[in-house]
């Protein structure tokens, strides 16, 4: 037994998922941009209908925390006022799409969302998790990133049409990158994608249009906190921030739109170089460095505490830390050199792993992680 269940779906605002702490409702801005206004009607209704918290997700989407049921609709309602989503929920469903937060009006990337965005309704039905990637800047940007069907700025130069799990891809042609990426939803769906959930474990040949060897440009540097040419940027611990703290920089900073990434940090355009609470300004805070899921009580299949010890444990850990309510490690799927597991309400350590790995110690409570580290 893994101790955890998979859902197997994503929450979206139409659609959200039942946590430890009330509802959790996912909202979706188009191109990963909020204006300035729809940031602070954001997080008046995160104070008014939820608990206050908000969080950002690695596919640079929001969520809302702590939504009460009798509140469900009204927040639907005003979030359909501040245009934060699709009047229609099978549309909200479709508007899965990461697109590399450094984008400029007119270019590529900006290009090809807003193509893909008008032409959603063309798309099949698709399992909730698939989703699409446009990087098309000069170097790819979300090379880390989950998604399944992927325009991706290639080594010659040109723009490459890649199936998610395959090396390599084949080149589209200016202005026909979205019925390309189109076409490879459709394929996914009419040769039963469906079963295996997502495009890496579809492992039946691709179509020859759609089989390449194209490589990919090299990885680019992610957004990191700090000034930069659109504006400044600032990470959030774990991914989450009180709707007052944002409320409050967005009154304070001349902004003229927020955007998120998938990296748990935010770009205001616009602003200057300054400090706020509660927010990191530099890219070497340790808690950059922390992964930890909301655990105990918020999430209804962790055993453990998660973020208070992450808070305590991160400047002692070198490289990578991952504190983890249960086996499932939804904050990180990737491997880090220290991760700690939730089980039965005590913790498993482990090196060099992901979530659920084989530890080196079990069975540890706080206090004796702490010491281990040299943090108690």
């Amino acid at each position: 037994m893994n101790g955890f269940v998979v859902k197997g779906w994503c929450p979206d605002a139409w659609r959200p998922m039942q946590a430890g702490d009330g509802l959790l409702v996912r909202v979706k801005p188009p191109l990963g941009r909020l204006s300035r206004a729809q940031v602070a009607g954001l997080c008046q209704a995160a104070e008014t209908h939820g608990n206050g918290l908000i969080d950002m997700t690695r596919r640079a989407n929001i969520q809302l925390r702590g939504v009460r049921e009798s509140d469900w609709r009204a927040l639907l309602d005003r979030l359909l006022a501040l245009d934060l989503l699709a009047s229609d929920p099978a549309s909200e469903k479709r508007r899965n799409i990461l697109v590399a937060p450094d984008w400029r009006a007119g270019d590529d990337n900006h290009r090809i969302a807003c193509e893909l965005l008008d032409r959603l309704d063309e798309l099949p039905d698709l399992p909730g998790k698939v989703g699409f990637i446009i990087d098309a800047g000069q170097t790819c940007a979300l090379r880390g990133e989950g998604g399944d069907f992927r325009i991706e700025r290639g080594q010659n130069g040109g723009l490459i049409l890649r199936a998610d799990g395959r090396p390599g891809g084949v080149a589209v042609t200016a202005g026909g990158e979205v019925d390309a990426l189109i076409a490879l939803a459709c394929w996914f769906h009419a040769s039963g994608g469906a079963g295996a959930g997502r495009m890496a474990r579809h492992v039946i040949a691709l179509p020859a249009w759609a089989d390449g060897d194209r490589a990919p440009a090299p990885p680019g540097s992610r957004i990191a906190p700090g000034a930069q040419d659109l504006g400044m940027a600032y990470g959030l611990p774990f991914g989450q921030v009180a709707a007052r703290t944002l409320a409050e920089a967005i009154e304070s900073l001349p902004i003229t739109a927020m955007r998120i990434t998938p990296w748990r940090v935010l770009l205001f355009e616009g602003a200057p170089a300054a400090h706020r609470h509660g927010l990191i300004d530099t890219p070497a805070d340790p808690l950059l460095r922390a992964d930890a899921c909301p655990g105990a009580p918020y999430c209804p299949q962790a055993s453990v505490e998660t973020r208070k010890l992450a808070r305590r444990l991160a400047p002692h850990v070198e490289g990578r830390l991952h504190v983890s309510g249960c086996a499932k490690g939804c904050a990180s799927p990737r491997p880090a050199d220290v991760t700690l597991t939730g089980r039965d309400g005590l913790y498993d350590l482990c090196l060099h792993a992901p979530a659920g790995g084989p530890p080196v110690r079990s069975a540890l409570d706080a206090a004796q992680i702490l010491a281990h580290f040299g943090a108690a």
